[in-house]
């Protein structure tokens, strides 16, 4: 194995041990940077009209669909009576609350409250509207800094959309911590937990290079015997027979995201590329929703991978379940210890934990997630957008509240 890129990671020797790390620099107390885009919602959930509920991080967040085809991102309450908008009815490009019918612009700002007079209060300005976008059939939210969201590429899938690959959607809750799920991608020695779909898998690995946010690996494979899955011999190219020949297998975890990409021997492209996401979906970030999208390369046979696409879905869906399994027993036994007691010896691992600790954020508090209310003091919603009053009415009627 060569270590590269060692003066930008601090990183030693590869033999290096480290102890495990102290509790009050546990990675599993360390939150997801908000300041990406996230994905949150497969794009054929939202439908033209309705409303969906999902979250990140603790914060409850309704997506909706306009007329127009556009989808909205609001905090999932009503500056009201704090009812989930997700329960409203939306009305071309707004979204009006179930219980009162207090109606929000795409941006959060209320358009208006139906029974408001001249003389009542003053009502609140709204709720917080997230930047919202769509790309690669997914709905992405930018839940950190708005003014950030403009300055923050999407991520970059060439092969997503090529005449050259398909691409195949997973979306699965999975119950732990995220920085489970960017090591146990990384770390390529767990292949004896797959031993009953992939047969005996010995990877060896070539080098790694580690920076402030990203570290990538680089593996060769090679299959030493055992029954090997059929899906897994079409999903790596090597026809329903399978064959024995290496593969190169390439991970990177480039802060938040994760990639893979297989290249076979003698290949020209990758067999396959990978491009995952673990969004937090609880406040204590103990839950995370799984996103990835599986771009394969298409045969030169016209209509083959149609007919093995069954067969390559039921290889992933049971390779996901086993990785699901673990992972969410390391985090049981973290919760019954208390603590994180690992005792991690591979380099790569400790290496990938210092980046997502460097790139993350403390996890905040429950009374911090819950004692403002957005909307009522504008000043500390950073991005807020407030609209303002309306000037006159007659007694009952509507009051169109004005953007600015």
């Amino acid at each position: 194995m060569t270590e590269t890129d060692s003066d930008e990671s601090g990183s030693g020797p590869a033999s290096r041990y480290r102890q495990p790390t102290a509790p009050m620099n546990d990675l599993r107390r360390v939150g997801a940077n908000p300041d990406f885009w996230y994905p949150v919602a497969l794009s054929r959930s939202v439908r033209t009209g309705r409303v969906l509920a999902t979250s990140f991080a603790g914060e409850r967040i309704a997506l909706y669909r306009g007329e127009s085809g556009t989808v909205h991102a609001l905090e999932d309450r009503c500056a009201h009576r704090q009812v989930p908008l997700s329960m409203g009815v939306v009305e071309g490009e707004t979204l009006r609350c179930c219980y009162h019918a207090w109606a929000y612009r795409g941006d959060g700002r209320i358009s208006q409250i139906p029974y408001l007079s001249k003389g009542d209060g003053r009502p609140p300005r709204g709720v917080r509207g997230y930047p919202v976008c769509e790309a690669y059939g997914l709905v992405f939210v930018f839940p950190g800094d708005p003014e950030k969201a403009t300055v923050t590429a999407l991520p970059d899938l060439p092969a997503f959309g090529s005449a050259q690959y398909k691409t195949m959607t997973f979306s699965r809750s999975v119950r732990c911590h995220y920085s489970f799920m960017h090591e146990n991608l990384l770390d390529m020695n767990h292949q004896f937990l797959h031993r009953g779909v992939v047969g005996r898998l010995h990877p060896e690995l070539l080098e790694y290079r580690t920076g402030p946010r990203s570290v990538e690996a680089r593996y060769l494979f090679t299959h030493t015997g055992g029954k090997r899955n059929r899906g897994a011999s079409l999903l790596a190219a090597e026809g329903i027979g399978g064959s024995d020949s290496a593969d190169v297998m390439t991970i990177r975890t480039d802060y938040p995201y994760q990639t893979l990409d297989l290249v076979p021997e003698n290949a020209e492209r990758p067999a396959f590329r990978l491009w995952t996401a673990y969004v937090p979906e609880d406040a204590e970030q103990r839950t995370c929703h799984a996103y990835g999208l599986l771009m394969i390369e298409k045969p030169r046979i016209p209509g083959a991978l149609h007919l093995a696409w069954p067969l390559i879905r039921r290889f992933t869906e049971r390779v996901f379940a086993e990785d699901r399994m673990a992972v969410e027993a390391e985090q049981r036994a973290w919760e019954e210890q208390g603590e994180d007691r690992n005792h991690e010896v591979f380099p790569l691992i400790l290496d990938v934990r210092e980046v997502l600790r460097a790139n993350g954020v403390p996890l905040r508090s429950r009374a911090a997630t819950c004692g403002s209310v957005a909307g009522d003091d504008p000043a500390s919603e950073p991005g807020h957008h407030p609209g303002g009053p309306g000037t006159s009415a007659k007694p009952g009627s509507a009051v169109e509240l004005p953007g600015r």
